[in-house]
């Protein structure tokens, strides 16, 4: 019977449903154990199948009541007659008969002594969970890492942080400050969560709680601060926003009270958390870790709705005991493209709060406000919760983006409908069978690419200007993006980029060549190179060099012009067309978000939230297809996860 499952399962393979990767593992688990059952075969294979999904654990429960809304696989894939229903047949009928058909050498309970089981179960006897051996390893330590951080309570001088709220944000208002009472709540314990929407003011309370911080640090050794986000693009966003709010702050805090511009001198650059724990080429392993911790007193991440849950293990193993750990993330947003959705099970009591009254007590007297009577807990307060602020008030989307967000987020589908058939100036919408119509957006001279075009062929002027006409460049080129749900295809990052350069060439002047570089190409990285000082999802222009030989890829960091010969970056694609997760910690003008037809398969309300939230000052939704973003909406992308067992 064994034999004739593996069979089941290549077909499987064959049609598509599942990976050879997947059969892979099965196959080996019975070499391991040819006393191996069926239903274990068929269990592990769907384990691989979800953790390539972005799963860190196969739920039997969930599996055994709905395996189509889990597995994602389309309706021949369930119900056709070598499909999952007619197997099923076949399978246990209930998780008790499950959990002992999965009684293996090749399995082991969460508890019991790890032999080094390639499997293993945990969960609950009501909601058991299966698991590769690693991540359950990952799950566990991040889990207790997490919640230790969280119940510890560090020395808090509440007077003097009182005072410096104070300074830092003026008098408590009338209504409810998240963002003040975020610096208050962060400073409990060494660990803090600021979740919230663009334009809710993450990096500007963030940049508040650093100078709080430092001046409540006791000395005499200086605060030792690092900055890190998930890719170059949103660690280099995320330091000069930090830069800019201190900025903002040296009118308000006199210089003999706290000197903010030593503090931005001082604060090393925001880097990526490969480059920041020490990544080695041909190795998972880092050069920071347990036993070579940071050299930090608090660490903060900009996007952790990015961080999967290998990095974040890396991440707090290398971190000492006592340094704050500070997150900052949008909870709603696309969780990392590796398995695991850390933030999100951080963050799942984050809406409703659920504050226990010491937690109240000690936010009333160091921020002067009391925490909403709705967001306290009547029972049991969940762990983290009691160190995670939710900001709630967006002052960037107020406009028609910020309602169709907003609608999307609820899954809201008649609402988001509403907002795109308003005819507001911030929003358009287009349904249309020809992948063409991208490429007239890209055309459009008002918001699409003719000014970064038009700049790439007139070329740099003589004498001093090289600098500020290679920025303008990039600048010109930021004002438009379009993202994709999908990579192959016309309606791909693929096809629409190949489109696209052909559009800007025959309408525009883009003086794109027969060879793979031209002047003008926008391309993204996507392998991280400290040496060259490249990281991927850094996005740049190849331009001529400054002095006439070759072309070099530039990127800007702030108003500065940093520069790599092509030859240095073997491993990019063009850049005009990108894919959702790829944009995250992005923001462009106009964001121009395609919905493939046919993707009702792998379009999700997180997908189109994010891809949304990318959008500064206008936003244009393509759907491939009518209905398509009413399926996305009834899709939120859940991720299977035991982590929030670790915390209630």
């Amino acid at each position: 019977m064994s034999q004739k499952t593996l069979q089941w399962l290549q077909a499987w393979m064959q049609a598509g449903w599942l990976r050879r990767l997947d059969v892979s593992l099965a196959a080996q688990l019975l070499r391991l154990d040819p006393q191996a059952s069926p239903p274990l075969l068929v269990a592990t294979a769907l384990l691989a199948h979800m953790e390539g999904r972005g799963h860190t654990c196969l739920p039997l429960q969930q599996l055994l009541q709905a395996p189509a809304a889990w597995l994602a696989w389309p309706a021949q894939a369930v119900q056709g007659e070598q499909g999952l229903q007619a197997l099923w047949a076949h399978m246990p009928a209930t998780v008790s008969a499950w959990q002992q058909a999965l009684q293996s050498s090749v399995l082991r309970h969460v508890d019991a002594p790890d032999e080094g089981q390639p499997l293993v179960l945990g969960g609950s006897p009501e909601e058991p969970l299966l698991y590769l051996r690693r991540y359950a390893a990952y799950e566990q330590r991040v889990g207790q890492g997490l919640r230790t951080r969280a119940l510890e309570r560090l020395p808090v001088d509440e007077v003097l942080a009182a005072e410096w709220l104070g300074r830092l944000f003026g008098p408590p208002p009338q209504d409810t400050d998240w963002q003040r009472l975020a610096c208050a709540v962060a400073l409990r314990a060494p660990l803090a969560v600021i979740t919230g929407g663009p334009g809710t003011g993450k990096t500007y309370t963030a940049a508040r709680l650093l100078a709080l911080q430092l001046a409540l640090h006791p000395g005499p050794a200086p605060l030792r601060v690092a900055l890190a986000a998930p890719t170059g693009k949103a660690a280099a966003r995320l330091k000069q926003s930090i830069n800019a709010a201190l900025v903002s702050l040296k009118d308000k805090v006199p210089l003999e009270l706290l000197d903010l511009e030593q503090l931005i001198k001082t604060m090393p650059p925001a880097r990526t958390l490969h480059a920041l724990l020490g990544a080695r080429p041909d190795t998972r392993r880092f050069k920071h870790h347990a036993a070579n911790p940071l050299d930090v007193d608090v660490l903060m991440v900009d996007e952790a709705s990015m961080v999967h849950l290998e990095m974040m293990d890396n991440l707090l193993a290398a971190l000492p005991s006592k340094a704050r750990l500070i997150l900052l993330g949008d909870k709603d947003q696309l969780s990392s493209v590796e398995a695991g959705a850390v933030l999100g099970d951080v963050c799942r009591h984050a809406a409703q709060g659920l504050y226990d009254a010491d937690t109240a007590a000690m936010a009333q007297r160091v921020s002067g406000q009391n925490l909403p009577a709705h967001c306290l807990a009547t029972g049991a307060a969940p762990v983290l919760a009691q160190v995670t602020v939710m900001l709630r008030h967006s002052k960037r989307f107020e406009g028609a983006i910020g309602a169709l967000a907003q609608a999307v987020n609820l899954g809201d589908a008649k609402a988001a409908r509403a907002v795109l058939a308003a005819g507001q100036e911030d929003v358009a919408s287009l349904q249309t069978h020809q992948p063409q119509t991208v490429c007239n957006l890209a055309l459009d001279a008002a918001w699409g690419w003719k000014d970064y075009a038009a700049l790439v062929r007139q070329g740099a002027p003589a004498g001093e200007g090289y600098q500020a006409w290679a920025l303008q460049v990039l600048q010109a080129f930021d004002r438009m993006r379009v993202l994709c749900a999908v990579r192959e295809g016309a309606w791909g990052v693929q096809g629409l980029n190949d489109a696209i350069e052909k559009a800007l060439a025959q309408h525009a002047g883009l003086p794109v060549a027969a060879g793979e570089w031209y002047a003008g190409r926008p391309v993204m990285v996507l392998r991280n190179d400290a040496q060259a000082g490249v990281f991927n999802g850094d996005v740049g222009v190849a331009l001529p060099a400054q002095d006439g030989k070759g072309l070099r890829v530039c990127f800007a960091e702030g108003e500065a012009l940093r520069s790599v010969a092509v030859m240095r970056l073997p491993d990019v694609q063009t850049a005009f067309a990108m894919t959702v997760h790829k944009s995250q910690g992005s923001e462009f003008a106009h964001t121009v978000l395609v919905l493939p037809p046919g993707g009702g398969e792998v379009l999700s309300r997180e997908l189109v939230y994010t891809g949304i939230t990318r959008a500064r000052q206008r936003l244009t939704l393509v759907e491939a297809e009518a209905g398509l973003l009413e399926a996305a909406l009834v899709r939120p992308s859940a991720r299977a996860s035991g982590l929030g067992q670790w915390w209630g």
